[in-house]
């Protein structure tokens, strides 16, 4: 297992798409596993998508556990989000936005129906509330290129980038 590095905003790389998974091959479990190392071993990190990490070719997968002891790994590979339902604004952050810690307020769907495969190949399909729901909608947008500054307002985003400007 290694310890991948994680694409820091403006990295282009961080709007491209995630490859749909045709099969779960041992360079899928490779990758999992990988993304998995390097999400425990980040600190306040809930989730990783593939496009957050100088992968090759990134496929479209995502690691979730922000469980307290870090026992509760979820993979969603080639994740769906389908019924949106209701509206929750909460603050959000970012691990390719980490250089100059961002957080803001975000408005996403407070309920959504999650379709993917795990780990093994076998379909998920469940209902995602709360915070999870939040976690994998920002996880699916980033396995499609966007990330939670992309929804901020002209304004913030602006303030954002010049931060950026300073700082590098």
């Amino acid at each position: 297992m290694a310890i991948l590095t994680i694409l820091q905003y403006p990295d282009p790389r961080l709007k491209r798409a995630g490859k749909p998974v045709d099969k779960i091959d041992d360079r899928i479990k490779k990758i999992i596993e990988d993304m998995f190392e390097t999400h425990y071993a980040q600190e306040n990190c809930a989730a990783l998508a593939a496009t957050q990490l100088a992968i090759d070719d990134a496929p479209a997968i995502t690691v979730i556990d922000f469980s307290e002891q870090k026992n509760q790994p979820l993979c969603l590979v080639n994740p769906e989000i389908s019924e949106p339902e209701g509206e929750e604004e909460s603050e959000e952050g970012c691990m390719s936005v980490a250089t100059v810690s961002v957080y803001e307020k975000v408005k996403r769907p407070a309920r959504i129906r999650v379709k993917a495969l795990d780990e093994q190949g076998k379909p998920l399909d469940f209902i995602a509330e709360g915070f999870m729901a939040k976690c994998i909608q920002h996880e699916v947008d980033h396995l499609n290129g966007i990330l939670f500054i992309d929804k901020l307002s002209r304004l913030k985003r602006s303030r954002i980038d010049k931060r950026y400007k300073k700082t590098f």
